[in-house]
């Protein structure tokens, strides 16, 4: 007696393959949401990576990729050997920690000061009120400051003329960059930033509040025991993402509050690609530099996940 055994191919999801395709059939809609996001990563962020090809060779237009002469790690080693490398590295880095130490926080804390608000027109006011600047454009950010704190023109030291004091410096002064450059950001962005950290407060149990109270925990107990526990997570994600842009300042902000009195500590790498790549038109160095960067951010960010995996916290992957 013979017994026939049918086999029947299923799917990594357990589906069989009528199922799964009733599954996509069902989900079309969604999937056809995600189309425009998928293209968009895919030819601007991955099709350009092609590009990076020129950072190893002597990049001419007129020759093209495939035309171009292979110099290796040539530009590398000139990149690591160059006087201004020091420089450039140091204003980064200390941007960067400044941004670490004081603007990443800025939204935590506005969303915990924003939850504890009882009054809920002000609330909602206050969050508008906030909001507001991240759709001021930083070019407008940047002119409104130099208005104000020009040396010969801006109001304020018109103002402090007037009655007797000494000029605020302040754009032309390298002390004071990385401050204005900070207060900028905490200003235009901090609003925007704490949206998902509100998200995140919203979706808290409010039991765990009311058997806190029930304990005679005052509100920094429950600050403290329950709502920073429970956005550890998102605080986590949010801080490893941001090492992946550690290297990478930025280029709009930082070139518009830049002068030639301040480059000492404005000089960045961003800055740093547009005057030799595109006002010089040495697009292999200067593509080199830009893969360093993100060397460097990807190996940060690998870096800081696993040690979140090793601590029992979950990473972005």
């Amino acid at each position: 007696m013979r017994s026939t055994v049918i086999e029947t191919k299923i799917d990594s999801q357990g589906r069989t393959p009528s199922a799964a395709a009733h599954y996509i059939k069902r989900a079309f809609p969604i999937y056809l949401m995600i189309l425009p996001g998928l293209l968009s990563i895919v030819l601007f962020k991955y099709l350009p990576m092609f590009g990076i090809v020129i950072s190893f060779q002597q990049y001419s237009p007129f020759k093209g990729i495939w035309g171009s002469k292979w110099v290796g790690l040539d530009h590398f080693v000139r990149l690591f050997t160059e006087q201004q490398f020091v420089t450039l590295l140091q204003n980064t880095l200390i941007l960067n920690l400044i941004d670490i130490c004081f603007y990443f926080p800025a939204p935590i804390i506005f969303a915990l000061i924003l939850n504890e608000v009882r009054v809920r027109w002000f609330k909602s006011t206050l969050q508008t009120v906030v909001y507001l600047p991240h759709f001021v454009s930083m070019i407008v950010v940047v002119g409104i400051t130099v208005v104000l704190f020009a040396s010969e023109f801006g109001g304020v030291n018109q103002w402090l003329d007037a009655i007797g004091l000494p000029r605020y410096e302040g754009l032309t002064d390298p002390d004071h960059f990385r401050w204005i450059w900070l207060l900028q950001n905490i200003w235009k962005e901090v609003g925007w930033s704490a949206i998902i950290y509100l998200a995140a407060l919203a979706s808290i149990d409010p039991t765990l509040y009311e058997a806190a109270v029930m304990d005679g925990a005052n509100r920094w107990r429950q600050i403290w025991h329950i709502t920073l526990p429970s956005l550890a997570q998102v605080i986590l994600i949010l801080f490893i993402l941001r090492l992946g842009s550690f290297i990478d300042i930025g280029f709009e902000h930082i070139f518009l509050l830049q002068n030639p009195l301040n480059l000492v500590v404005s000089d960045v790498f961003d800055t740093y690609i547009y005057r030799i790549g595109v006002q010089q038109g040495e697009f292999s160095y200067t593509t080199a530099v830009g893969l360093f960067k993100s060397v460097v951010g990807l190996s940060l960010v690998l870096s800081a996940n696993a040690i979140a995996k090793r601590s029992g916290k979950e990473g972005v992957y």
